[in-house]
Formats: structure tokens, sequence, C-alpha cells
């Protein structure tokens, strides 16, 4: 586990306060989804959760003026370096985040395991990937929980978060049909 807790630089005009993180999941090689996200909502900063790391870095060198955040996932163990850090805990935009695949949380099963790790971490969303379920809910105590299912699969899902002034404001799944519209 990776916590980095320095601030990084979402560069945004003073007109725009409203930040845009994109999160992809389990893209699987198809990378066709991801492109049309990313042109679609154009982000201040992406995070891809797992499965097919190399998909992630192939994003990051397309678009090297956004931020990008990646996880390895149960299906990259030669997809990435070796040591890569399975979990971030990372302020993106200035909001603390949980960053994860989920199949060591065993997110197939249940989910109480990641939801006190990152509740312990003190974050405001917990972000986690391998079910291809998609799944976007804010618990009793505030903590938002994303899973943007699978960018790779049945016509592709993503998930979004909108934050102002360091804090969510919204966050949300994305379908092939929510890229048609202006962002």
């Amino acid at each position: 586990m990776t916590r980095n807790d320095s601030v990084e630089i979402c560069v945004n005009s003073e007109r725009e306060k409203l930040m845009k993180i994109l999160v992809l999941s389990d893209s699987h090689s198809t990378l066709s989804f991801m492109r049309r996200c990313i042109d679609s909502v154009q982000p201040h900063a992406v995070i891809h959760l797992g499965a097919h790391f190399d998909d992630a870095e192939a994003m990051k060198e397309e678009h090297p003026g956004i931020l990008s955040y990646m996880v390895p996932g149960n299906c990259d163990r030669y997809r990435c370096r070796p040591g890569q850090p399975e979990i971030l805990i990372q302020p993106v935009c200035g909001v603390p985040l949980y960053i994860t695949h989920g199949h060591k949380h065993s997110v197939k099963s249940y989910l109480g395991s990641l939801l006190r790790d990152a509740r312990t971490a003190k974050v405001d969303a917990v972000l986690y990937g391998h079910t291809h379920q998609a799944d976007c809910h804010r618990e009793d105590d505030g903590l938002w929980v994303l899973n943007p299912g699978s960018c790779g699969y049945f016509g592709g899902s993503a998930g979004l978060i909108l934050t102002e002034d360091r804090k969510i404001t919204d966050c949300r799944l994305l379908s092939h049909e929510d890229l048609l519209r202006s962002w």
C-alpha cells in the first residue's frame, strides 16, 4: 500500500472551479471506450483501477497533459513493473481517495474489508473494480463508493467524480450514451 499525502497540482482556470476525475477499470485491452471517455469528458485526471495496467499506460502516453493514476489488477502480473503498488491512498484534485483493483479485498464476495480499510485511511471515496459490475453510492457516513464497472466489456462503463474546492460534489456512472452529451 502506498500513501501519498502530497498535494498534486490539478491545473484549472480561475473561471472553472469544477474538476473532473474520470475513473476506468477492467479495460482488458479494449482501448476504444477509454479514448471516447477521455475525449468526451476532457478530465483533469484519469484513474485506472487495473486489469490491463498497460492500457492505462497507453492512455497516459496519448494524453500526457492529464494527471494519471493507476494500480494493477489480478490480470497484471506481467503487465507492469514488479513492486507496483496495488493500493494508492492519494489526493487527486485535492480529494483524498482510496484506489485499488479490489481483488485483494475479495470484493466479489463482500465489501466489508475494503470499506474498513478506506475508512481507516480517512478518505472521501473508495474506488475499486474487478467485479465488472458498476456501482456508485454514498454510505451513511458520507463515504463515496465507486466501481466504474468494465470499460472493456458490455458496451463499456466508467465513473466520473466532480469536485469543487477539494470536495466531491457529485459521483456518477457513465455509459456509452452519456458520452454523447457535452461535459
